[in-house]
Order: structure tokens, then C-alpha cells, then sequence
């Protein structure tokens, strides 16, 4: 992996690419990722699985990270969440190997190679940043053979190379456009297609979509679930404070607060179990109400003290009043295109409002005032603790 921003940066005259060689019937090698005919280097390390191991990073007095263990499968997409300063790009960066810290200690294994001390241009992974950080003087296709060349590799396989990573990412046509001359997503997919090129062993994507406006983001997130299914033996680590990125890309999401594991899961696992009020919360809208108002008495959860019922908004039934469990009134009403967000303030908990999701349909939505009712099954409610 290439940091672009420590290099100097190379004249054009470096990346003049020779026309693409014919491919030969019988050559040997099919490249392991994209399924197409490039030579594979002699010797290449297997795509596997990582480990990272009692995770310290430490600067003077603040701890970034503290005992943080971790094991990510090989094909897999790990989406790691949090607020800033969570330590959640420290995470990422220990693995670039660009973390510098009196107070580091543990290890990083992928594919079974130790790579605790080895330096960041020698451990195969691709570093997408979230400012793409392109040559603006270099052409489309001279910037994705940035890599390529920096390793020597030879004109002919630098040229199959860039032009299957373009084609990939959909970029095809787009090989002498300058990054100037490319939209935001484009520019996007052009850096992708950088970091896809190498062949790296695990891909490290740095909130790559914050930069993007709402309806582009949806988009290049749906790019890149697609592009998952097309790579499944690559490993992606995403890191993001964006739920719902996390949510829809993610085979698991590792949620973190201040250093440590807060939970690690399942998308599924993490919204619709939550391992507390934090988790809940930051996963997505969620009512925490005392036990005996959610759960009726005779169920064991009822006269629980010590944690909170956890329900989302969407797991509440409205109703008129008089023909629901709780009741309260109507304290907002919001709209949201599909759907309507109701808050509701209940008579057997008045700290604050209870959220509710309804889709709109012929029927008339509640205004705010109104009296009305609430319900929700038992088992849409978990324990959690506050």
C-alpha cells in the first residue's frame, strides 16, 4: 500500500502507459480476485482471515485503545462504528501500520504473517481515504497505475491490470479523463479502483462516503455492496459514523465507545438485540422504559430494576384511545415521505416521549394533542442495561 500524500509526486512522463498487449492463449496465472486473465505474482500470499490481539495504543497519559482483541474471517465486510474519538481510524491505521505510539503494544496477523512490525508498502492492503487523494495532474488510468508502478511491475501487466480495475468499477472509458474532470463519485470509484489494483490481501476503507451528498451516497453504497458480491474472498474493513452505511455494507459491525468493544454482531444482532442503552441508541431511534410499563404484570420481566425495556419506534401499534395498553397524548408529529414519526407523551412515563414509526396509509394520522393509545408485543421488547 502507497501513501500518497508522503511520495513525491511523479511527472507524467513517468506513467506513459504502452498500448495493451494481446493476451495469449495458454499463459499461465488467473488472477485470484477479478476472475480474469492476469498473471498472478509467483509466491502471492492466499487472502485470509485477520487477528489483531490485545490492541494498546497509548499517547502519554490518553488511551486511544485499551486491550482491544479482534478476529475478522477472510471475504469478509466489517463495518467499525462510533463516535469521533472513538479510536476507530486509530484501529484502522494500526493495520496501514501508520500508528506511531510509545504506548503500542499487540499484534497483527493476517493469512497466518505476523505483520506487527512490518512496514505499511509491505503488507498488501489497499487504503481508500476519505478524501480520495488523486494526482490531479495524472490521468485516470496513471493514477490507479500509481501502485503498480511503485512495486516495478512490468508495462504489460500494469496495463491488464488498470484496465480490468477500471472496467471493475465501471470506469472503463474514463482512462484519460483527468480527476478534474470527473464528478464526485467518479473521482470515488477512480481511487477505488487504485486501491483494488495491487491485489491487496485486505482493503481498509476510510469513511470514503462522507464526502458525498444524500442521494450520490445511497448510490455509490449500493456500488459497493455490488462490488462486495463480484470480490467475495476480499476482506473490506469500513470504517464510518454513519449507521446506516454500517448497517446495509457490513456482514458484522463493531461498534465502538471510547477505546473498547461497545458490541460486536450482526447488523440484526446489534439493532434488534442491543447489549445496552448506548448500543441501542446509536444503532437507531429507541424508547428505554422502565420494565413495568412495557411488560405486563405476570411476565418475569416486569418487576426487573436494575435495566430498561428497549423498543423501537416501528415495534408500536398506535391506536385510539381506550383500545391500547398505554396511554398518552400526541406531543409532535413529523413527516418523513413514507412515513410519520409521532412522539408521544405516555401517562405511565412522563420523563420524555415515546418515538413512534407509522406508515402512512388512507386512514387520517394522529395530530398533536390527541389522546391516543399504544401498544406492542412482549417479545418486540428487550432488557438492556441503561
Amino acid at each position: 500500500m502507497i501513501l500518497a500524500s508522503r511520495l513525491k509526486w511523479p511527472s507524467r512522463s513517468e506513467f506513459a502507459l504502452p498500448p495493451r498487449p494481446v493476451q495469449r492463449r495458454g499463459e499461465p496465472g488467473v488472477n485470484r480476485m477479478y476472475g480474469t486473465s492476469w498473471p498472478v505474482q509467483p509466491g502471492a500470499a492466499t487472502p485470509g482471515g485477520m487477528r489483531i490481539a490485545h490492541l494498546s495504543v497509548r499517547y502519554g497519559a490518553r488511551t486511544v485503545l485499551d486491550n482491544l482483541s479482534l478476529d475478522i474471517g477472510a471475504g469478509e465486510q466489517l463495518a467499525v462504528l462510533g463516535k469521533s474519538g472513538c479510536g476507530k481510524t486509530t484501529l484502522l491505521r494500526f493495520i496501514a501500520g501508520f500508528v506511531k505510539a510509545d504506548g503500542l503494544a499487540g499484534t497483527l496477523t493476517v493469512s497466518g504473517r505476523d505483520l506487527t512490525h512490518m512496514p505499511p508498502h509491505k503488507r498488501n492492503m489497499g487504503l481508500l481515504f476519505q478524501s480520495y487523494a488523486l494526482f490531479p495532474h495524472l490521468t485516470v488510468s496513471e493514477n490507479v497505475a500509481f501502485g503498480l508502478r511503485a512495486r516495478r511491475m512490468s508495462s504489460g501487466e500494469i496495463t491488464r491490470r488498470v484496465t480490468d480495475a477500471l472496467k471493475l468499477v465501471q470506469m472503463g472509458d474514463s482512462g484519460g479523463h483527468l480527476p478534474a474532470q470527473l464528478s464526485g463519485g467518479m473521482q470515488q470509484r477512480v481511487a477505488l479502483a487504485r486501491a483494488l489494483v495491487i491485489e491487496p490481501d485486505v482493503l481498509l476503507l476510510d469513511e470514503p462516503l462522507s464526502a458525498l451528498d444524500a442521494n450520490l451516497r445511497a448510490s455509490v453504497r449500493s456500488e459497493f455492496k455490488a462490488l462486495h458480491e463480484r470480490l467475495p474472498k476480499l476482506t473490506v474493513i469500513y470504517v464510518t459514523h454513519d449507521r446506516d452505511d454500517a448497517l446495509v455494507l457490513a456482514d458484522r459491525v463493531l461498534l465502538m465507545r471510547d477505546g473498547r468493544i461497545a458490541q460486536l454482531g450482526t447488523p440484526q444482532q446489534l439493532y434488534d438485540t442491543p447489549a445496552d442503552g448506548f448500543v441501542a441508541r446509536y444503532l437507531g431511534a429507541a424508547n428505554l422504559l422502565p420494565p413495568h410499563v412495557v411488560f405486563p404484570s405476570g411476565d418475569p420481566r416486569h418487576g426487573v430494576c436494575d435495566k430498561v425495556a428497549c423498543v423501537r419506534p416501528e415495534r408500536l401499534t398506535i391506536r385510539p384511545h381506550g383500545r391500547g395498553r398505554l396511554h398518552g397524548t400526541v406531543t409532535s408529529v413529523e413527516w418523513h415521505g413514507a412515513a410519520l414519526s409521532l412522539a408521544v407523551m405516555l401517562d405511565a412515563a412522563r420523563g420524555e416521549p415515546v418515538l413512534v414509526t407509522l406508515q402512512r396509509g388512507r386512514d387520517p394520522a394522529p395530530d398533536r394533542g390527541m389522546r391516543v393509545s399504544l401498544d406492542c408485543e412482549a417479545d418486540d421488547a428487550v432488557l438492556v442495561t441503561p
